[in-house]
């Protein structure tokens, strides 16, 4: 695959993190890539950090479409960093080989009361934030499929599929289905009120409706990735797969599947 030269860093600007940098700016010099601080003039977006850095990353540049982004962590390899900050130069080596692959991931598309939309790429997270039942209408297309009772809803892509997801007992879903997956948190269900009480996925074209009951009950935290929205009040929150994906720089021997079997099995 041609190397493209033009490279933003994207980190926490810590005296740490900066010492860890510089050896890293120098190397990339000397191997022809040209250091940008304007990231609009970026062919590569790297984030230096750990999963909640390149989540950051993505959604601080805005999802960009025509660039690559890579995860460069500073501890442990994570879903979204494939590389290590002190073995920068074997990625760099892994490029010129050919030992790299671009994997598409799909974005998720927030859009609350029919304002401008949010982009997520792990999962919005819909939550009371006050100790009281929260009634939510779902609905499918234009379905109700149920009346929700609880503490909140999870919406997230494949890729989020193993982060808060997965603490709800939701699945694990191949990033090649493009799907969303919407896990409950905390429901009720009674003789009274009744879910579906699992998790269930959705199709690429379909759209999930959640209509917010306003029974004093309606001041949701709404969370897009590891940030909560600034909303103080919500009617009706549509979420469906952005038409636009972002394209990240992997290592060829390393899927997401070998991923999950080291970090949970």
């Amino acid at each position: 695959m041609p190397i493209r030269n033009n490279l933003y860093l994207f980190y926490k600007r810590t005296q740490e993190i900066e010492e860890q940098v510089q050896p890293l700016l120098k190397l990339a010099n000397q191997n022809g890539f040209h250091l940008v601080t304007n990231v609009e003039e970026a062919d590569i977006i790297a984030s230096i950090g750990g999963d909640n850095a390149f989540l950051q990353a993505t959604r601080k540049t805005g999802f960009r479409e025509d660039c690559l982004y890579v995860g460069v962590n500073t501890d442990s390899l994570g879903f979204y960093t494939d590389f290590m900050i002190q073995d920068f130069d074997q990625m760099i080596q892994a490029m010129k080989n050919e030992e790299v692959e671009v994997r598409r991931y799909p974005i998720l598309k927030v859009t609350v009361d029919q304002e401008h939309p949010f982009y997520c790429l792990n999962e919005c997270s819909i939550r009371s934030n006050v100790i009281k039942t929260f009634v939510i209408d779902v609905l499918i297309d234009d379905f109700h499929f149920e009346t929700f009772r609880g503490d909140g809803m999870i919406v997230s892509t494949p890729t989020g599929s193993t982060a808060y997801n997965m603490s709800v007992k939701g699945a694990v879903v191949d990033p090649t289905l493009p799907s969303l997956q919407v896990s409950e948190i905390a429901s009720l269900n009674n003789n009274e009120y009744r879910t579906l009480g699992t998790s269930f996925l959705l199709g690429a074209d379909r759209t999930l409706t959640l209509k917010v009951v306003q029974d004093g009950n309606d001041h949701p935290i709404i969370g897009v990735d590891n940030e909560a929205l600034s909303i103080r009040h919500a009617k009706e929150i549509k979420l469906r797969l952005a038409n636009k994906s972002i394209k990240v720089l992997k290592l060829k021997n390393n899927s997401f599947w070998q991923k999950v079997q080291r970090n949970f099995l």
